[in-house]
């Protein structure tokens, strides 16, 4: 990545400050290696996984270990572990490549970024100089591999309410846990557990336990609707002794440990919905220029060409959130020591800045391929509920990806709920801001034209903004510490939050592309970002209109709501021609197309 985007952005800031283009990282930055890794991953995928694809999707252990030791030999285990440990220490955007790339590979890329994310990555930024000259050498090549284990029986969303026990041993020489982990991926093969347990029954610790160990155990294969070819069974801890030296980071530091392993591994989850989503449209294109009815192929009807100009569109604003927030991570974890002592603490500090960035890509990229995926089935028609087409697949696999990584709706409460810990702490001049805002509305709002290419839209974000800001200090002001139990008002937070950052993303990518190249060549863009602008402004707007009308009642809610039209002022644009000029190019091309 070039210089220009070496600034450090405070994480959570988009909602009340606004960036330069120039700050962000778009795939239109790439550089030659990271092209170069993005085709060895879909080489990888295209000559050893797909060949191999119904064997695996039968739940061959054998077959998928195997594979991913090939995945290691080949550079794709070891990016993210850093070179003093065997590893490639590639930037986050050659290892977001590699987690988009590798999704076409299906339950195979489960099993792989479970692996290299909240497998491997724990040892990484937590581990101590000898926990990862021991592990990551090995979990680098493949001869290790790695499962993830939090979730309990009785404890998913409430991770903190887990009930595995880790008991000191007199002599102090090891720990004693005991406990039972449910869906643990990889777990019917994987040689190394990252385990949580709390260290007599209170304080919440994390260790590595190696399957070798006396009393650990596997349950049967969960019987699931998707992701088949990848395991997904319970660990069970009878009396096991895990060696003092096994405790990762310290006693006590294992919510830490959780809570960042999991933002990282929202983000990755948002790259590989990313890849479904892309394969999604090229199925669907190809379908429907395949398949004929009443005398004509069904892409030339236009409700067709609709939902494959809404699909690439979705997808265009996920890739622009993704490598955004990959540069992000790759400024921030820049400086981050991996042989010092304090590893654990920088590790935590820079991964927690972007950690409302995470939950937003995550619950984003989820329900985008969630809605690329069904659109997919729906131009198949009939055919896209048979296995004979693999749009069957993604659209059954991409359900997980909702409930993964904590839920969209756990996600949708913390994403408000950080940026006012933020903003609590000092971190964010957002109360400023509001302060600042709460004087501006006071002052009528002039009318405006608009002439230059995207002016308009980079308006509404401006508006969009301060109508965040409007309605979050009302409910900040009017709940104060009880709006954790506005579960909705939160929601209806989260998911403004949510839009600006896709809107924002989707601009400045645009504003980029047309710097870089000219207008001419940003056609596509400019009309995907003002479809997208256009449509989710009006979004916030209904979210906003409910979520005043919840808080406040009478002459109050009547001057919010006429703060709100003020605010909300715009000219009708013709996003149907627009959607029409999308899809003839994703028709044409049969793929997901810029």
């Amino acid at each position: 990545m070039s210089n220009e985007t070496k600034e450090k952005i405070v994480g959570g800031s988009f909602v009340i400050t606004d960036v330069d283009y120039r700050q962000v990282v778009t795939p239109e930055d790439f550089s030659e290696e990271h092209r170069m890794i993005g085709e060895t991953t879909e080489e990888f995928v295209r000559t050893e996984i797909l060949p191999r694809d119904e064997e695996i999707e039968h739940l061959n252990y054998e077959l998928t270990a195997n594979l991913l030791r090939k995945a290691g030999e080949v550079g794709l285990l070891g990016a993210d572990v850093p070179e003093a440990y065997g590893g490639m220490g590639l930037d986050k955007v050659s290892t977001t490549l590699i987690s988009e790339k590798l999704t076409k590979a299906s339950s195979f890329a489960l099993s792989a970024g479970a692996h290299v994310g909240i497998g491997t990555l724990p040892i990484v930024f937590f581990g101590t100089d000898a926990q990862k000259r021991k592990y990551l050498p090995k979990l680098a090549t493949g001869e290790l591999l790695a499962a993830y284990c939090l979730t309990e029986p009785s404890s998913g969303s409430d991770a903190l309410g887990a009930k595995t026990t880790a008991v000191l041993s007199e002599d102090g020489t090891h720990y004693v846990l005991n406990g039972t982990k449910q869906f643990i991926t990889n777990a019917g093969f994987a040689d190394i557990f990252i385990v949580y347990a709390k260290v007599n029954g209170t304080d919440f610790s994390t260790f590595i336990v190696e399957r070798s160990m006396e009393g650990v155990s596997i349950g049967p294969e969960e019987k699931k609707m998707g992701i088949k070819g990848s395991s997904t069974c319970p660990l069970i801890l009878e009396n096991v002794k895990v060696p003092v030296e096994n405790l990762l980071w310290e006693v006590g530091k294992g919510h830490l440990i959780a809570f960042n392993i999991l933002n990282i591994g929202r983000f990755k989850l948002a790259a590989g919905c990313l890849g479904s989503s892309k394969d999604a449209i090229e199925y669907a294109a190809k379908y429907a220029n395949e398949r004929t009815q009443f005398g004509q192929k069904i892409s030339s009807f236009p409700l067709i060409g609709k939902k494959l100009a809404e699909m690439n569109t979705r997808t265009f604003v996920l890739e622009s959130m993704v490598y955004r927030t990959a540069g992000l991570f790759d400024v921030g974890l820049a400086d981050v020591d991996y042989s010092s002592a304090d590893v654990g603490y920088q590790s935590a500090k820079q991964i927690a800045e972007y950690q409302l960035e995470c939950s937003i890509n995550k619950v984003f990229g989820s329900e985008v391929l969630d809605f690329v995926a069904d659109e997919g089935v729906q131009i198949h028609g009939g055919y896209g509920f048979t296995q004979e087409y693999r749009i069957e697949r993604i659209y059954r696999d991409s359900r997980i990806n909702r409930i993964f990584e904590g839920t969209n709706e756990i996600n949708r409460l913390l994403i408000p709920g950080a940026l006012v810990k933020r903003a609590m702490k000092g971190e964010l001049p957002l109360l400023q801001a509001a302060q600042k805002l709460q004087a501006e509305l006071m002052e009528p709002i002039p009318s405006r034209t608009f002439e230059g290419t995207l002016e308009e839209e980079a308006y509404l974000l401006t508006m969009a903004k301060k109508i965040f800001l409007m309605a979050g200090a009302q409910a900040v002001q009017k709940y104060q510490l009880k709006l954790e139990r506005e579960q909705e008002v939160l929601s209806h937070l989260a998911d403004m939050m949510i839009a600006i950052y896709a809107m924002e993303s989707a601009l400045l990518r645009t504003k980029k592309r047309i710097a870089q190249a000219g207008e001419d060549k940003a056609a596509l863009y400019i009309a995907m970002t003002t479809v997208f602008i256009q449509e989710e402004f009006g979004k916030i707007e209904a979210l906003a209109k409910e979520t005043l009308s919840y808080m406040e009642t009478g002459d109050m809610l009547r001057t919010q709501l006429s703060i709100l039209k003020k605010l909300t002022k715009r000219s009708a644009v013709n996003t149907l021609s627009l959607k029409r000029q999308i899809a003839a190019e994703v028709i044409r091309a049969e793929k997901y197309v810029l």
